[in-house]
Parts: structure tokens; sequence; C-alpha cells
């Protein structure tokens, strides 16, 4: 009698489960409508645009705000964004296309079909599998070697061999550190198998079926599109326009450009285990395993005490995972130059929704949390909005704060051990070819050779350190960079040194090439 009480029993949590969550009240959308709307003012945001969905109903579906600062063209369901690391999941989903065929399992090493890829330990090399491509176990920290990429003219593959140079912060296996160039890698593997490049094998076996017509997988592919939101980054409390960057050659980590009505159609796929329409994308069994955790990520005593409904985080396959209100989560953010997005799931629930931003912005985390809330009827209904816009205040304070410490610890009245022109020249390393130093205009300025945004200003500072700042990239804080003399009076090193999460100028051990 007990297997006929246990199915009765599920049963009965599938219904019950499934007329909560089927239609949400109007007086909940309604909220959630309201709530978006002033947060928008509140973060000054020029525009998103949020879908959320059920099954495989679209229950709501709405744009904010402008597609930029100077146009009048209102943000709706088909203006398009920059989805960044939402990417990652499209990766992985291909490679479970192609482990549903048995052309590859996830436990396969890398180097069987990437003969030529490398890692800083031969042991590594040799044992890392597709498994560990998808989920940032690899050792590297998180973002290392980001600026290979970054707009770059290195190829997809380039970036990859330079991977061999970066030097590990952790053992491999060992901790998560979130690593975009794995993913590339990953990518560059579906052309081995399938003889079609990720782009070819994303767009006609995973677009192209989700009815996604209105996704690009290229900044190139935008040209001749309307409905294109700007990217947004702010100079002095302001949002400024910036130009779209190319992240072709780090696609399978983060070139999706999409809508809410097309990501509408990617949430409602994964929620009904792989099936849209009449077309199953993935068995139950591939679901389950993008969305089973891989690498566990810490719950720190703070984060209990802030979500005390969350005792687990980790990271699947292109997919974050954590509880929250008894319900475990799917999830992943994206972050381009001036837009960030928020891809969610909540699986059980058979639920899910999207946020796209035209800003460098925090706006899509207190969206996402009160969303969640709006959902699961958490009984304590905090206004995230207020406490993330004071969090971020604080930290404004704090890198305003950093700044006059670091204006103060200047030391006056010193001067540059050589004349101006002899710190000109190339400089370099395995990790990045090279740089140059030159004199234009009487002004000493910083060219990376293979990245043409990367234009730099030297201004004296003290000693034989420059004040460092990238006109053409109003995003990145101003940085430093200090010349080592030899001992025969020559500048023989060069560090490079920006306070910035996503990049990390001092993976580049430069010397002088000349």
């Amino acid at each position: 009698m007990k297997k006929p009480t246990i199915v009765l029993m599920v049963f009965l949590l599938f219904v019950s489960v499934n007329q909560i969550f089927s239609q949400l009240s109007e007086d909940k959308l309604t909220l959630l409508h309201e709530y978006y709307s002033k947060a928008l003012k509140d973060w000054n945001v020029p525009g998103m645009s949020i879908a959320i969905v059920s099954n495989d109903s679209i229950l709501f579906m709405e744009g904010y705000g402008f597609t930029s600062i100077k146009s009048n063209q209102a943000v709706d369901d088909q203006t398009l964004f920059a989805l960044a690391s939402n990417t990652k999941a499209f990766t992985a989903t291909a490679l479970a296309m192609l482990e549903n065929q048995q052309k590859l399992n996830w436990d396969d090493k890398v180097i069987s079909y990437l003969p030529w890829f490398r890692m800083y330990d031969p042991f590594v090399t040799s044992e890392m599998n597709i498994r560990d491509l998808l989920s940032h176990r690899s050792g590297l920290k998180t973002f290392s070697g980001d600026l290979i990429w970054y707009g770059s003219t290195y190829s997809r593959e380039e970036v990859i061999r330079k991977a061999a140079f970066l030097k590990p912060a952790h053992g491999f296996r060992e901790q998560f550190g979130y690593s975009n160039i794995m993913y590339i890698a990953a990518g560059e593997i579906i052309p081995q198998i399938t003889g079609y490049s990720w782009d070819e094998f994303v767009r006609n076996k995973i677009l192209f079926p989700l009815n996604m017509n209105r996704s690009v997988l290229s900044v190139n592919e935008l040209e001749g599109l309307t409905n294109v939101a700007q990217p947004h980054t702010y100079v002095n409390g302001n949002p400024v326009i910036i130009p779209w960057l190319n992240w072709d050659n780090m696609a399978p980590a983060g070139s999706l450009i999409s809508s809410a009505s097309d990501m509408a159609n990617w949430l409602m796929m994964n929620l009904n285990q792989g099936i849209f329409g009449q077309d199953t994308l993935l068995n139950v069994e591939s679901i389950y395993e993008l969305q089973s955790p891989q690498t566990i990520l810490p719950v720190t005593q703070a984060s209990i005490n802030r979500f005390p409904s969350t005792h687990f985080r980790a990271y699947g396959l292109g997919w974050s995972l954590m509880d929250y209100m008894g319900y475990k989560i799917v999830s992943h953010n994206g972050g381009y130059d001036g837009m960030i997005s928020q891809t969610v799931l909540i699986p059980e629930a058979r639920i899910g929704f999207v946020i796209m931003t035209n800003a460098l912005s925090s706006l899509y985390y207190p969206l996402m949390y009160k969303t969640l809330d709006v959902l699961l009827d958490n009984p304590v209904q905090e206004d995230w909005n207020i406490e993330i816009l004071h969090l971020v205040k604080k930290s404004e304070e704090y890198a305003q704060n950093e700044k006059m410490s670091i204006d103060s610890n200047r030391v006056a009245g010193t001067v540059q051990s050589l004349n101006t022109t002899a710190y000109a020249g190339y400089y370099g390393c395995s990790v990045y070819d090279s740089i140059q130093v030159y004199q234009h205009k009487g002004e000493l300025m910083l060219k990376f050779m293979r990245s043409p945004a990367f234009i730099g200003t030297l201004k004296h500072w003290h000693y034989d350190t420059y004040e460092l700042v990238f006109k053409e990239l109003p995003s990145l804080p101003r940085g430093f960079v200090t010349f080592t003399i030899d001992r025969n009076g020559k500048p023989s090193e060069m560090e490079i040194y920006l306070n910035n999460p996503d990049f990390d100028f001092r993976e580049f051990d430069l010397k002088r090439l000349d």
C-alpha cells in the first residue's frame, strides 16, 4: 500500500503547486509592475525589460523606460539587450544535446577534442574534462585571464592557448573560480564533434527551434536592426552611452543578445524538462544534470544571517544554484559593458523570469529578490530596493575614501628617474604579447597592441609611477603604472594596477622587450 500512497502524495503536491503558480493574481502582477517602475527611477537606469513565465505560458511581459538616454523609443518585449554570461547555459545545453546523442560524455578529457589544450600543470592538462570546464573548478581564480580576450584581436583558440601561462589560485577541483576562458574552450569542442562552429550550432539547434528569431550571437549582427537598447555606464553618477563592444572571441561564454519575448521561450523550455512545443531539445536526465551541483560554494555566516532560508549554494553546468524559501533556485546573471541581466528558474514551481537592463547597475539584484518574494509568498516582504541602494551608496563612499587615501599617500616633490622618452618602448609577457609606451604630442601614452580600446594616458604621479586613465573605457577606474629601473639605469619592467574586480592587470608580468 505504500507505493500508491506515495504516488498520490506526489500527485497532490504537483496539483497544489500548479494551482498556486499556474496563474499569478492581478494584485501580485500590479504590485510587481509598480515596484519595477519605481525601482527603475530610483536607480536612474534608462530602460529594462522583464518577462515572467509559468509552464508554457507568459504571465507577465513588460518594457520600462527607453532604449537610451538620447532616445524616445520605449523599451518593449522585443527590445534587444546583451545577455552576457547567461550565454553559458546555452553552451552547456548545446553540449548536453551532444551528450544525449552519445557523441560525448561529460567526463571526456578536453585534450581528446582539443589536443593543443594546455593548462599551468601537465596533470591538470591531462585530467581536465568537459564537466570541469563548465563548473568553474580549473584552479584559476575568478576572471583570471579576461584581459586576454576583452576587446582584443585574439581568436578563440589564441585565447585558450594563453591559458597555459595563467598561474592558478587554487588546487585543481579544489575551489570555485569563475572562468570565461574555460567556457570558450567548452564551446570550441562543438566544431570538433559536429563540424559546425559554436555559433552555427547554437543558432540552428537552440535559437531557431525555440523561435528566438530576434536573438543574435554577435554585435556585428545588430547592424540594420531596430529596437536595440544602448549600453550605459555612469560618470559622476549620471548615465552615459557607451559603444557596443564585440565579444565574438569569447562568444560561448557571453555573446548572446536577446529580448524578453525570446528569453521567455528559453525559460519555458527549461521549465518543461527540455520540451518546447512539439520539439524535445533535451531529455529529462540532461536537464537534471545541468541543474545539479557540481562545484560547492560556501554559505557564510553573514549570508545565513541575511538569507536564513538559504542553506546551500553551488554551481551546476551553466547555472548557479541555491535554495530560497524552501525552493531550489536555478539562475544566472550576466554583466556586459553597460548592461546587466538575470535569469531565474524555480523548477518545482514551474515558473521563471528574466530581467534585462541597459546600464552598468545592480538594479537586477533587488528586483530578483522582490520577484522571488512575491512569487513564493514570502511573509516578510522586505524592500530590497532601499537596502541594496544603501549598500551601493556605502560602497561608493568607500571607493571615494580609498581614492582620497591614495591621493594622500602621493609623495609630493618627487621626480622620475629618467627622461620621459626613456620609458618609451614595448613591454610584454607570455600572457599578453606586447604593450607599447610612447610619446604623443608631448604626453606619455600606453597602448595594448592586441586590444584597440586600451589606449591610456600616463601622467607622472611620484617617483617612477604614473597615473593611468583609459579615456575610451570610462567604466574603468584610474590606475597606476610603475616602472622598474635596472642597474644600468634603464626601465626593465612595468607593472599595471587598477582597482577593478573584473580585470587583474597584475597577471601581466611585463618585461621590456627591446
